[in-house]
């Protein structure tokens, strides 16, 4: 299948303001599922059964159709609840340090045995934790690590460029923008592959994109995994975080300077170092399995031809919960975090509803669980698809809606990766808007949200976050109130609607995704990944396959 050349986008429809969306409607709609009678939107409690009972009561309204095949609006995500209670000490030599949890260390465990014990565990520092044959890059070169703890640093390892040394090689690691070697998930994963006991990883905020805060909010809160099958692959026994300052005093501790070892990581030829430390763990969990729900509608395409084939929405509408042990305010209400993704999925199904006729292929509208305890209600979609992923053919998402006011541009995440950006950015330019790359490639946002459980499958994936370059307000003011709500909001209880808030620049986003999903949904050539990218291979297997 080909990709719709740049000349052909000017041929495309302009599609008219749909009369059922409105940024009142978008607001109301954020409101409702931000407020506290919702309980912060938790897996496993009321708030969810709120939630859900709220979309699926929507959706009904608008007269969609359930997207399950099995005639209902529920998708059920089994997961198994964990309340951690963990004890860790680090002796080195006659040093015995002892991590302050929230301010200094965060550690979870994802193996659902109700206690685990890794005594005296060797420590090991293994650079930045990554195993890239095709950058003939190596971390754990020469050294066993099983049984043992390895701390590794956030991030991909930042290569200069050969030709321009005050810039990263975009050959390698992809420069400045993140790989999914830099990604947390990807280290943890790593480290269970290769058996150690535990992984720990340095925090810093700049490469992290959050700070430490964000991390200690969860500590000693119950955790979500997804229920494992018997026989599944072991997971490290610890995942924990240090603050970059405590891992300065450890290494210091075991007779190196963290510092000269950071830059010593950074080649390929760094050899992981033995810590002279030896770090104990005590682990209680308390277990409870839960069934989740991801809540999906179905638009029924016009075509009897294409019908069965679907371009889905994704948001998710989970968040943190309520937190007992605060005082005062304990509801994580996740208003932009991401009760305003979820309502601009509820006015995109309402937009698309009230076409005449319906688009050729089907359209499914999926509000996935567990986002915020790592991507789990996509990933159990993806994984177990109600509709065939061969014939999905993108997946849109929505994670934080523009509430600033309306912008000139739209911000793509993963800009390049996929034909639907170059669709994206024709559509935009009909409405006098411009389309702005990843402002913080270094975050790897592209891996951070659901619709990167739709790529890992092969499934072209296309996320926007909300413009910058607000309309009528002075330069700098859209990205001082982004700053300012992930240095004081991001997930913390103070994430709640607020007064200053403009909802008509989010109906023009609803707008445009609207139109971006009718556009591919009525076109004759699918969506695909630019040559290069790491999802391209299989997606090519899947068409393959199918068509045998």
């Amino acid at each position: 299948m080909r990709f719709l050349p740049l000349a052909l986008f000017s041929l495309l429809p302009t599609f008219a303001a749909e009369p059922a969306i409105s940024a009142a409607r978008i607001k109301a709609r954020t409101a409702t599922l931000a407020s506290d009678e919702f309980e912060g939107r938790a897996p496993g409690s009321a708030g969810e059964d709120k939630t859900v009972t709220y979309l699926e009561r929507e959706f009904r309204a608008l007269g969609l159709k359930p997207g399950n095949p099995d005639g209902t609006f529920i998708q059920s995500v089994p997961m198994v609840g964990i309340t951690t209670t963990m004890q860790t000490t680090f002796a080195a030599g006659s040093t015995t340090l002892t991590p302050q949890p929230i301010t200094e260390y965060v550690a979870r465990t994802r193996r659902t045995e109700a206690r685990l014990n890794f005594p005296n565990t060797e420590v090991v520092f293994c650079g930045y934790g990554v195993v890239a044959p095709e950058f003939q890059w190596d971390d754990f070169k020469g050294v066993d690590v099983r049984g043992k703890t390895i701390v590794v640093l956030v991030n991909d390892p930042p290569q200069p460029d050969p030709k321009n040394p005050g810039q990263l090689d975009p050959a390698v690691f992809k420069g400045k923008a993140m790989t999914y070697y830099g990604r947390w998930d990807y280290k943890y994963d790593q480290a269970a592959r290769l058996g150690a006991a535990a992984c720990i990883i340095v925090h810093e905020t700049g490469p992290a994109g959050y700070p430490f805060a964000v991390l200690g909010s969860r500590w000693g809160q119950e955790e979500f995994d997804l229920r494992q099958p018997p026989g599944a692959a072991q997971l490290v026994g610890v995942q924990a975080w240090i603050t970059v300052d405590f891992a300065r005093r450890l290494f210091a501790a075991a007779g190196q300077d963290y510092d000269k070892l950071k830059a010593a990581a950074n080649d390929r030829a760094f050899r992981p170092v033995a810590l002279a430390t030896r770090a104990s763990y005590a682990v209680e969990n308390k277990l409870r399995d839960i069934t989740s729900r991801n809540v999906i509608a179905r638009l029924e395409g016009s075509d009897p031809a294409r019908r069965s084939e679907h371009v889905i929405y994704t948001a998710h509408w989970d968040h943190l919960g309520r937190d007992p042990k605060l005082k005062g305010d304990q509801i994580f209400n996740g208003a932009f975090d991401n009760a305003t993704g979820t309502a601009a999925l509820v006015e995109i199904a309402a937009g698309l509803a009230a076409r005449k006729p319906a688009p050729r292929r089907s359209v499914l509208f999926l509000a996935v669980t567990g986002e915020e305890r790592g991507l789990l209600g996509a990933k159990y979609y993806a994984e177990h698809p109600l509709h065939p992923l061969e014939r999905t053919l993108a997946n849109l998402n929505m994670d934080r809606i523009q509430v600033f006011g309306p912008s000139r541009d739209l911000e793509i995440i993963g800009h390049g990766n996929s034909t639907i950006d170059d669709l994206a950015t024709a559509i935009l330019a009909r409405s006098g808007r411009v389309v702005v790359p990843d402002t913080l490639p270094e975050k790897g946002y592209f891996y951070r949200s659901d619709h990167f459980e739709f790529a890992k499958q092969g499934v072209p994936a296309f996320y926007s976050k909300f413009g910058k370059d607000i309309i009528g307000r002075p330069a700098g003011y859209g990205a001082r109130l982004d700053e300012d709500y992930t240095t004081n909001d991001y997930h913390k209880v103070s994430d709640e609607m607020k007064p200053n808030w403009d909802f008509t620049g989010a109906l023009e986003d609803v707008k445009f995704l609207i139109e971006l999903g009718a556009t591919i949904a009525d076109g004759d050539r699918w969506p695909e990944w630019k040559p290069g990218n790491e999802f391209k291979a299989k997606r090519d297997a899947m068409l393959k396959a199918a068509k045998k």
